[in-house]
């Protein structure tokens, strides 16, 4: 449940009100499908014991469709040569209130379920007497699990038009229906809409962003208000005019989509959906999507700054904060010991306490790879190419940052300092979230790292996200944030994947395999396989399967590879193959990511049978074969579609260190932009930049296009 709809376990009673535009269609026809959809969700509510009073629009477009059919099927072919007059809206009242009513107590009834008219008038509410008599017929309708279903009386309205306001107690269904949570005290009020909520513009518009929590204070002056509904009253003006009112009255407010089948099933379950409209909402927006959005436009300010100074002032910045790291080793080692000593007590799995201690040596080991990025050639603003387009026009085609990157890592703070100077040395505003577990590391490297960044850039270039609520705010900020990489579980990989527009560079799964051909030398094979099974168990380019040609079973040197495995205390697991050959556990699946001391066996008829269990069991990671038969090595190399594949070394050099990197930000098994390990160049774009001397096209006349390469 999200933080800020905690109170929904305190709902019983909730107001429901429904739109015109969602009891209509575009044509004015009744939306049969979604007020069957809403009556369902309603009946559900209504047996798990709430308390659901409705508030329907519709009444005036329902008539007025139907009276439009009887004047056109009365109308002379004559009276249709006349300017047509709009109808009286009081007369459509007055034909679709009856409809409409009978709509809803043929659906409940349907259902099972029993609802009732109750239809009122601005004028009503004067009478004291009146107001105590509806709370004690609503109340008693309630007792019996009876739906009462208010509509305004827009027959017999006061106003001079339905669609004009008035100034009295309430002016629309809208505003009926903050009246009627606060009268019959509520303890929601639901507003649904022909839009997912409200929205900082127009929602049709690119910049447009849904508000989650509405903080009157910050938003009142900053929402740009649409067009009215196209068939009700009032808009979304009007909702949010009831919903101040209601909820700074103390009943909370959610506006949602009524063109959902369950919205509010979803409100009701405290899912992060509509707008909330709460008066303690101010006291909740310590960071939420505002915080979120001036957190990610301040790395992008900061990062436009970076790239404005020269290659030796960004140099100078990486050397400083390997510099710091080194000054600051003991307190760093202290906070991530702490981390450590608490994820044992909490006893996490050995894996992930493996990937979050920082060894001896690590810290030094990290600042001399942040020296061996800050020597490397500059790699922004280099001219890739260049082109004369025609005579004193030339082309050039510029490396250049993606802009804003917001990385999502688990458990390993050491990925935090490869990426902060990654994101650095490409001039990159960034974004870090780190796991609870190093909270501690995280927070120290953090500080240590942005106290090296001059002021003129601003220590905002690097964001640290302290808290997981903060996530899918940010997830939402495709206007501010260029790229999304997460670096973790499959679990985390896939939920990021499913929750965002931004683009997204990584992989879910490292399954990695090592193909041992039957022309392998096996006392190389051995020391290969071991050492990309055992030095690292639990890192992505670890091997998590072992791949073996039939012609080795029954041999020594294969026997003494499966004696060493043991020995080294690797738990091995068998395909159906293996299993039988070895005496060994059947695999839990063939495509399974252990992160630990061990490993699937399988035994294949030949090379083009391992690499087709490659391509259905594999992640595309990193793949290696051992073989002295050359032809073999080179059909295996070209032929498997992974992000990396090897010939006779271990899977363990996959890794952008060892690549001559720097560092990485990750590993990427995507197919579009960087694959592989992900170093500074995984993290720029292009700009293409023309230069001229007063050239125009007008319609290709007298210009020769030449397209000639020229030297960069």
């Amino acid at each position: 449940m999200d933080p800020t709809r905690d109170f929904i376990k305190g709902v019983k009673r909730l107001v429901i009100k429904v739109g015109t535009a969602v009891v209509t269609r575009t044509e004015g026809r009744l939306a049969l499908g979604r007020l069957g959809a809403l009556c369902e969700q309603i009946k559900e509510l209504n047996s798990s014991g709430f308390e659901v009073i409705m508030v329907t629009s519709g009444a005036v477009g329902v008539g007025r469709q139907r009276l439009r059919y009887r004047k056109l099927v009365n109308s002379s072919f004559a009276d249709l040569q006349k300017p047509q007059v709009e109808l009286d809206g009081k007369a459509c009242a007055s034909v679709g209130q009856s409809g409409l009513m009978a709509l809803y107590d043929t659906l409940f009834s349907q259902l099972d379920v029993t609802s009732s008219q109750l239809l009122v008038t601005d004028s009503d509410f004067k009478d004291p007497d009146f107001r105590m008599q509806l709370s004690q017929t609503v109340n008693t309708l309630l007792a019996l699990r009876v739906i009462p279903v208010f509509n305004e009386n827009d027959a017999i309205s006061t106003r001079k038009a339905p669609y004009e306001d008035s100034f009295g107690i309430f002016w629309d269904n809208d505003s009926l229906a903050a009246l009627l949570a606060l009268e019959l005290k509520a303890d929601l009020l639901v507003l649904l809409s022909d839009v997912e909520g409200l929205y900082s513009g127009p929602p049709g518009e690119p910049h447009s962003k849904l508000i989650h929590t509405y903080v009157k204070e910050r938003h009142q002056s900053e929402i740009t208000f649409g067009d009215k509904s196209r068939v009700g009253r009032g808009g979304m003006t009007a909702k949010v005019k009831a919903a101040v009112y209601a909820a700074y009255a103390g009943i909370p407010v959610v506006i949602t989509s009524g063109f959902t089948t369950d919205s509010i099933t979803k409100v009701l379950k405290g899912e992060r959906v509509g707008t909330l409209f709460h008066q303690d909402a101010s006291k909740w927006m310590l960071l939420g999507e505002d915080g979120a959005h001036n957190m990610a436009v301040s790395a992008r300010e900061c990062s436009r700054r970076l790239q404005t100074v020269s290659s030796e002032a960004r140099k100078k910045i990486l050397l400083d904060i390997a510099d710091a790291l080194e000054a600051n080793e003991e307190l760093i080692r202290t906070e991530n010991e702490a981390d450590v000593a608490a994820a044992q007590q909490a006893e996490y799995e050995k894996s992930l306490i493996s990937r979050l201690t920082l060894k001896p040596g690590k810290i030094s080991s990290l600042a001399n790879s942040i020296r061996i990025l800050a020597d490397m050639e500059d790699p922004i603003y280099r001219v890739l190419k260049r082109t004369e387009l025609a005579e004193g026009i030339i082309l050039e085609k510029t490396s250049c940052p993606l802009g804003v990157l917001l990385i999502v890592f688990e458990s390993r703070p050491d990925a935090l300092v490869q990426i902060a100077s990654l994101a650095i040395r490409s001039g990159n505003g960034l974004l870090l979230k780190g796991g609870k577990e190093a909270m501690r590391s995280n927070a120290i490297l953090h500080k240590v790292i942005t106290g090296a960044i001059p002021d003129f850039i601003g220590q905002k270039l690097i964001g640290l996200v302290t808290s997981r609520d903060e996530i899918p705010d940010l997830l939402k900020l495709d206007d501010v944030i260029d790229l999304v990489i997460p670096r973790g579980s499959n679990k985390l990989v896939d939920q990021i994947k499913e929750s965002t527009k931004i683009p997204v560079l990584g992989h879910a799964d490292g399954i990695c395999h090592v193909y041992v051909d039957k022309s392998a030398d096996m006392e190389m094979a051995k020391h290969i396989v071991l050492d990309a099974k055992i030095d690292y168990p639990a890192a992505c380019n670890a091997m998590e399967t072992l791949l073996i040609h039939k012609d080795l079973l029954k041999t020594e040197g294969l026997n003494d590879l499966i004696v060493e495995l043991k020995s080294e205390g690797v738990a091995l697991f068998g395909g159906p193959r293996a299993s039988l050959e070895f005496d060994i556990p059947e695999a839990p699946l063939l495509h399974h990511e252990y992160n630990s001391m061990a490993c699937t066996v399988e035994v294949v008829d030949d090379i083009h049978a391992a690499i087709d269990h490659i391509h259905h069991h594999g992640s595309a990671h990193t793949d290696c074969i051992i073989a002295k038969d050359l032809e073999a090595a080179e059909i295996f190399l070209h032929q498997v579609d992974s992000a990396a594949v090897f010939y006779n070394a271990s899977t363990r050099f996959c890794d952008g260190a060892r690549f001559g990197l720097g560092a990485e930000v990750g590993i990427s098994t995507s197919r579009i932009h960087a694959r592989g390990p992900v170093g500074v160049e995984g993290l720029l774009t292009t700009r293409w930049i023309l230069k001229g001397n007063g050239q125009i096209v007008d319609g290709d006349k007298g210009v020769v296009y030449t397209h000639r390469n020229l030297p960069v």
